[in-house]
């Protein structure tokens, strides 16, 4: 929550400079990508079904023709001396971006269509968050846990056990659980309608490479996504209070089994973001502050992260680099792009924009069919809808139609899109949180086991580590 600051306000100054800036954009008009039809694959989607797949020759021109360029785009400023872009990026796509300007500082295939795995999770959060009260509580029926796919990874979640919100939702941030998803999804009416409504909200965002058909990422035929979309998804979710501290946070205490005449013991579970958290041989990234990472048999691995040095906060994704180095090469290659942005930032000229979310219309997208009329217990009376935007988005535009709706739409985005970062940073020194005092992370990487006198994770929660064994089985860590 904002206080009221000098830099409060100069807001509407802000918004008047973002107003000069918006409409010639809009005038100009941005390319659009079309939506893709359910079980519809460009020929080379499927990347992971080929040793050395070739991107599209031709990509979606959202946020710039050169962003569906096939390649690695990058321009120096004149007179600048930007550094080297690192040598050894692997990852099939990528995209570093300035999180608060937008600008898209260098990109290789960013609208490459691939299969997403978990960071289709950021979508997920960003669309359900806003409708369920976090000390809202739920019953876990059997059927909630219905349709996940096998080795699909858990957090825990028990069949007629109660669990808070907010508890379901670190399951989804720090375990990436498929349960506490598909428990969530139960709650908002079933999967089939919150794939159409996470659709819809992907739409909304422009992100138009993107079609969901699992809300958890799982592998399914026809379920794409691309780094630039994924970058959009976490630009958004930034914006949300909830999930800035959910994907910011190292580890919590999750609950385990109510037995009767006993109080609920709870364990801890770490987020499976190594750059977070660290790993042996991998320290955590200074200043980092989420997203989300994910990975499975097609996607490899994927991650979207956001990191603050200074006043700069940059967001950069990675998809399916080579990996022989046990999950974390998806890490490293972040990190290395990560420091070439931060180092190389004010050396450039942008080659894209992240675009600013459009007005809520019908979407073209698919999913599932006829909407099944799941009621799905609302919890704590929350709304049925399709939206996912709280106060802070761009959802300031309803009831304003044209050319005007998709003004105001960027102009509250530009408005609302500078993040409270240091909250962020200060997280990183909560209970359970790994952190140096100023803030940034400088924890060496922690035992996996329980501390002295916890109660050991149950093996649903701990599961075999996806970064480390995720070709053994189709899973979404």
């Amino acid at each position: 929550m904002s206080t009221t600051s000098p830099r409060a306000l100069r807001l509407p100054a802000a918004a008047a400079l973002s107003v000069a800036l918006v409409v010639p954009a809009l005038l100009a008009g941005t390319a659009h990508a079309s939506s893709p039809a359910a079980g519809t694959l460009d020929a080379r989607t499927d990347a992971a079904e080929d040793k050395d797949p070739k991107p599209p020759g031709k990509m979606s021109t959202v946020g710039g023709e050169r962003l569906g360029v096939p390649g690695t785009q990058m321009r120096a400023k004149r007179g600048g001396k930007p550094a080297k872009l690192p040598e050894g990026i692997t990852a099939r796509s990528w995209i570093v971006s300035d999180a608060e300007s937008g600008k898209v500082l260098a990109a290789r295939n960013p609208h490459w269509k691939l299969p997403p795995a978990s960071t289709l999770k950021m979508l997920f959060a960003d669309t359900l968050l806003p409708k369920f009260p976090k000390s809202a509580e739920h019953k876990v029926e059997r059927s909630d846990l219905e349709g996940m796919g096998e080795g699909s990874s858990l957090v825990g979640v028990k069949e007629g056990q109660t669990y808070a919100v907010e508890d379901l939702w670190r399951g989804v941030f720090l375990r990436s659980g498929n349960d506490a998803v598909h428990v969530l999804a139960a709650m908002n009416g079933g999967k089939d309608k919150t794939v159409r409504e996470m659709n819809r909200h992907a739409e909304k965002l422009r992100a138009g490479d993107t079609n969901v058909v699992s809300p958890d990422g799982y592998d399914e035929k026809g379920q794409v996504s691309s780094a630039y979309d994924l970058t959009l998804f976490a630009r958004s979710g930034m914006q949300k209070s909830d999930f800035r501290e959910y994907a910011a946070t190292a580890r919590a205490q999750f609950p385990g089994e109510k037995k009767k005449g006993k109080k609920r013991e709870t364990y801890e579970i770490q987020n499976t973001n190594r750059l977070l958290t660290g790993d042996i041989g991998l320290d955590a990234y200074p200043g980092i502050a989420g997203v989300k990472n994910g990975s499975t048999s097609k996607a490899g691995a994927t991650f979207t992260g956001v990191a603050q040095r200074g006043d700069r906060v940059l967001l950069v994704t990675c998809m399916h680099p080579d990996d022989e180095q046990g999950g974390l090469e998806v890490y490293k290659e972040t990190a290395k792009l990560l420091d070439w942005g931060f180092e190389s930032a004010g050396e450039v000229e942008p080659v894209g924009e992240l675009v600013a979310p459009s007005s809520a219309g019908a979407s073209g997208k698919s999913g599932d069919s006829a909407d099944k009329n799941k009621s799905g217990a609302q919890a704590g009376g929350a709304a049925d809808g399709s939206g996912g935007d709280d106060s802070d988005g761009a959802g300031v535009a309803v009831g304003i139609t044209g050319a005007c709706l998709v003004l105001v739409a960027g102009l509250a985005y530009a408005v609302h899109r500078r993040w409270p970062m240091p909250d962020l940073t200060r997280l990183r020194r909560l209970p359970f949180a790994q952190g140096t005092e100023d803030g940034t992370s400088g924890a060496s990487p922690s035992p996996s086991g329980p501390a002295a006198g916890e109660p050991e994770a149950p093996e649903s929660a701990r599961g075999e580590d996806p970064e480390e064994d995720r070709v053994a089985a189709q899973k979404s860590d």
